[in-house]
């Protein structure tokens, strides 16, 4: 079996379609086909039924996708063995969101440094269909991120609960959207809450799809926006910074995952660390956003 064709496959049903899945892989549209109809042809089955809406798993692509991923994740496992540095029993690939990195993911980091020191240690940068796909294809042995996709042979587990909360430069804000805010796009669960609260605010003039590198273009300019409380407690605690009081607080919860077929020592204890620290940073925020309800509960 050719591994190409299995991640080709897999990339597919990732992407919904042959054209998102080409453009994932660097190729053609027409070199995608043809690896599929080879995989086809070797397996003497179709794998995917083709509709106007893009492709859909026959019964026996479904049966064929758990072994296309367990090929890939073995590949990737050798591959990062063959490649453990000298002095190290063994290696450990880890990938998270920008914004999941500040006071979670480094903190972590560090753990493991302290805790593995004899296990080589890598850590990866990507949006959620990046991180994901490189857990399919056994890249990555933990995801962090917010808004993971289910995929057959991967767990996803809540990890904890972001608090997006308004801070602002200005120490005399209110709630009141104006022209200084800038509106940080965190997905569509945030739009429509968001949306909800401030249902008179529907087209910012400033629009950030960035996560929390927004927090310096707010900070460098006077203005004020939406983070995890986690991202921006340290500037809350030196001044630069201040909570908005009566302005809602919005959950944002992050997710771990890894892979539900592995027995693996090395991830157990990394996921042991990564669940400790996170309950850690959990309690913090609390204690911010109850600040938070104190500010909105004093009289004016």
């Amino acid at each position: 079996m050719d591994l190409l064709l299995a991640r080709t496959l897999l990339e597919v049903v990732s992407s919904g379609n042959f054209v998102q899945a080409a453009s994932r892989l660097h190729v053609t549209q027409s070199a995608v086909s043809l690896r599929i109809k080879k995989l086809e042809n070797e397996l003497g089955r179709l794998v995917f039924v083709r509709h106007k809406n893009g492709v859909a798993l026959t019964a026996a692509g479904q049966q064929f996708l758990r072994y296309a991923g367990a090929l890939s994740r073995v590949w990737e496992e050798a591959r990062h063995q063959v490649a453990v540095p000298p002095g190290y029993r063994d290696s450990l690939v880890v990938g998270g969101q920008y914004s999941l990195w500040p006071n979670l993911l480094m903190r972590w980091s560090a753990r493991l440094e302290r805790n593995l020191p004899d296990v080589a240690f890598r850590a990866e940068l990507g949006m959620p269909d990046r991180l994901m796909r490189q857990m399919m294809d056994g890249v990555l042995d933990i995801g962090v991120m917010y808004m993971p996709q289910l995929r057959p042979g991967l767990e996803v587990e809540t990890l904890m609960e972001d608090e997006l909360v308004l801070v602002s430069t200005d120490p005399n804000a209110g709630p009141r959207l104006d022209e200084r805010y800038v509106y940080i796009d965190w997905g569509p669960e945030f739009q429509a809450a968001h949306a909800l609260r401030y249902p008179k605010y529907a087209n910012p003039g400033t629009t950030l799809a960035i996560g929390a590198l927004g927090l310096n273009f707010v900070m460098d300019n006077g203005r004020s926006g939406y983070f995890p409380t986690r991202v921006v407690q340290r500037h809350l605690e030196s001044g630069r910074l201040t909570l908005v009081p009566d302005a809602p607080a919005f959950p944002y919860p992050a997710y771990v995952v890894y892979h539900s077929d592995g027995d693996h020592e090395i991830v157990d204890h990394a996921l042991t660390f990564l669940r400790d620290v996170a309950t850690d940073v959990d309690d913090r925020q609390r204690e911010v956003v109850a600040d938070l309800d104190t500010l909105g509960s004093e009289p004016a």
